[in-house]
């Protein structure tokens, strides 16, 4: 049951490994009873099985179904096929009765017919004995042969479109709606405690309007197509021209402005900078130029983060579904089918048990790498200040003008002579160093602060790098200036430049001692310090062999370079966090015209994640 607005192209045969079609799977939960949820959803479905034509399934029978009785199946028509059970939700040990008033399910499966395989939707209602009704819709494709080119993804069924706003469904504190709503200004802060609520599993997927353009037109034209396939999978909003100022100002590290769109994860943090590099941008110029692109592309991040999440502990409850013992093992002796029957739903529910706890797992390691993440982010930034004064200091003692400064540094730390805490004789240190140290951070702040802190002002600033020649297109770093972490982004893109510089200067003389990777491993004293895991040597070779992807990393060099004009420009800078943020792609060609070539500045090429 897929949506006829966003069908599944049809692929051709074709043989070669393919990943399996990404699923669909919408979590919300509604404030409905289980009983009204229940019949609210076999309405949906059975309107569209009718308006399909299948046969009408006929009503589910109002006496509770024996403990451990299989599913009820139903055959709707050719390769149709409807399995329907109910029962309480698993506690305790396998095969033990559970207790009254422990919780209840309800579920639907449905297998249709496809190209080269089955289309799987599987609707399941779970209500534990407090707290409300837990409504998942899973759309899957399986395909009848694994050499078999599927689809990329599931598209998304229209059966989610159609029960959303008939279930008020609810994640946390937010409602889930089937399409964006417009923010006001007096909805700010409760669009920000949703942001940082803690019982937020969804995604938030906040749109933004270009100045001088309409609302309702900017709305109808581009947010509603780009959203078309989240509907289930984040809540949406857009925020009016009023609503953004008070929105940018509170979130100053998570702002979003400029026709950008930003999809917010769970747990955001408002007062950490580092925070604002996990929650992704999608900028107005990749939107415009292929909106059905990017909607796929904005889609991808909700649809991971559905398949990862655990499921809630009433859906954990669920029992794995026990298909009628007439469509099992066919072949086997009638007295054997029911102990293949018991050890094969036992292996189902413990491979489904295992899923689980591996979803809790990688929620815990994602947890850790995030917080890793920004205390690393953390040093490096205590290193750039630690290295701004070592450079400080290198330059005054190359001056000549070192005896002063460097004896009241070192002195102020115990360094030179006496037990540290105890004065030479004869030496004042409270004055002279306090001052030496004063001015040594001034120095060292000053030329942090130097960075530019935005592309604009770095492009300006260019010919400080007289071994580095850009020769790119400036509008794909200038574009960077519309995302909400631009300003770290430029200051480290200046970090970068700055070491290749530096390294240029090294490698011409030929004391480099290897390439910019081994440079930033083995930085000299006094050079500026550029993290080793962000110099990348040269692209996969997945990149390498792709046609298009390749194409893309043929830069712009001089005639001396290249007859061509052109260059493979596989070494890159990672500029920010994460594999798809922005790149600064270059050519060392020290060793030839003395030179390093940037070709690219901007957001991250085409490639496996981003394509």
């Amino acid at each position: 049951m897929t949506s006829d607005r966003s069908p599944s192209p049809a692929q051709p045969d074709l043989p070669g490994p393919r990943s399996p079609a990404t699923p669909y799977r919408m979590t919300v939960t509604t404030t409905l009873t289980h009983s009204d949820a229940v019949a609210l959803a076999d309405q949906r479905l059975y309107a569209w099985l009718k308006q399909e034509g299948c046969d009408e399934p006929p009503p589910v029978s109002p006496a509770p179904a024996p403990l451990d009785a299989p599913a009820e199946r139903l055959r709707l028509g050719d390769r149709i096929l409807l399995d329907r059970d109910a029962g309480p939700l698993r506690t305790g040990s396998a095969g033990t009765a559970p207790p009254a008033g422990a919780g209840r399910y309800t579920r639907r499966r449905l297998r249709t017919p496809a190209p080269h395989g089955t289309h799987q939707l599987t609707l399941t209602l779970a209500t534990a004995a407090e707290g409300p009704t837990w409504v998942r819709l899973e759309a899957e494709y399986h395909a009848s042969d694994p050499g078999v080119r599927t689809p990329t993804k599931v598209p998304l069924p229209e059966l989610a479109r159609t029960l959303l706003p008939l279930l008020d469904a609810t994640d946390g504190p937010a409602a889930v709606h089937d399409g964006p709503r417009v923010i006001r200004a007096e909805e700010v802060d409760a669009l920000i405690d949703e942001l940082c609520d803690p019982e937020r599993r969804l995604p938030t997927v906040v749109a933004s309007v270009p100045a001088h353009l309409d609302l309702d037109d900017w709305l109808a034209g581009t947010v509603r197509p780009l959203c078309h396939q989240l509907p289930g999978l984040a809540t949406l909003y857009v925020l009016d021209p009023s609503a953004r100022t008070e929105f940018n100002v509170a979130l100053e590290y998570h702002s979003v402005y400029g026709g950008a769109v930003r999809t917010y994860l769970p747990e955001v943090d408002p007062a950490s900078r580092h925070d604002g590099a996990r929650h992704p941008v999608m900028p107005r110029r990749r939107i415009e130029e292929d909106l059905r692109r990017a909607a796929g592309l904005l889609a991808r991040e909700p649809r991971r983060l559905a398949a990862e999440l655990p499921l809630p502990e009433p859906l954990a409850a669920v029992p794995v579904l026990r298909v009628p013992p007439a469509a099992r093992r066919p072949g086997s002796p009638p007295a054997d089918r029911p102990a293949h029957e018991q050890q094969d739903r036992q292996e189902q529910q413990a491979r489904a048990d295992e899923l689980q706890l591996i979803r809790h797992s990688l929620r815990h390691s994602r947890r850790r790498e995030h917080l890793l993440r920004t205390e690393s982010d953390e040093q490096y930034a205590t290193l750039r200040h630690v290295g701004a004064q070592v450079r400080v200091l290198a330059g005054r003692l190359c001056a000549g003008g070192a005896a002063g400064p460097v004896r009241g540094a070192a002195e102020c730390d115990g360094s030179a002579g006496g037990s540290k805490g105890s004065a030479p004789a004869g030496f004042d240190r409270s004055a002279p160093a306090a001052a030496a140290l004063a001015g040594l951070a001034e120095e060292a702040r000053a030329e942090e602060d130097d960075a530019p802190g935005t592309f604009a002002e770095l492009m300006d600033r260019l010919p400080e790098f007289p071994l580095l020649s850009f020769t790119g297109d400036q509008k794909s770093a200038l574009a960077l200036d519309g995302l909400g972490t631009c300003a770290g982004w430029a200051r480290l893109t200046w970090e970068g430049m700055t070491a290749l510089q530096e390294y240029a200067v090294a490698a011409v003389r030929g004391d480099a001692g290897g390439d910019f990777k081994q440079w930033c491993e083995h930085t000299p004293p006094g050079c500026h310090h550029f993290p080793p895991r962000k110099a990348v040597r040269g692209e996969s070779q997945t990149v390498f062999s792709h046609t298009k992807w390749k194409r893309e990393r043929m830069l712009p060099v001089p005639e001396c370079v290249d007859a061509s004009r052109r260059a493979f420009m596989g070494a890159h800078l990672r500029i920010g966090g994460g594999r798809t943020a922005p790149r600064l792609h270059y050519l060392d060609d020290c060793s030839g015209s003395g030179r390093i070539y940037v070709g690219y500045i901007g957001l991250h090429l085409t490639n496996t994640r981003t394509n």
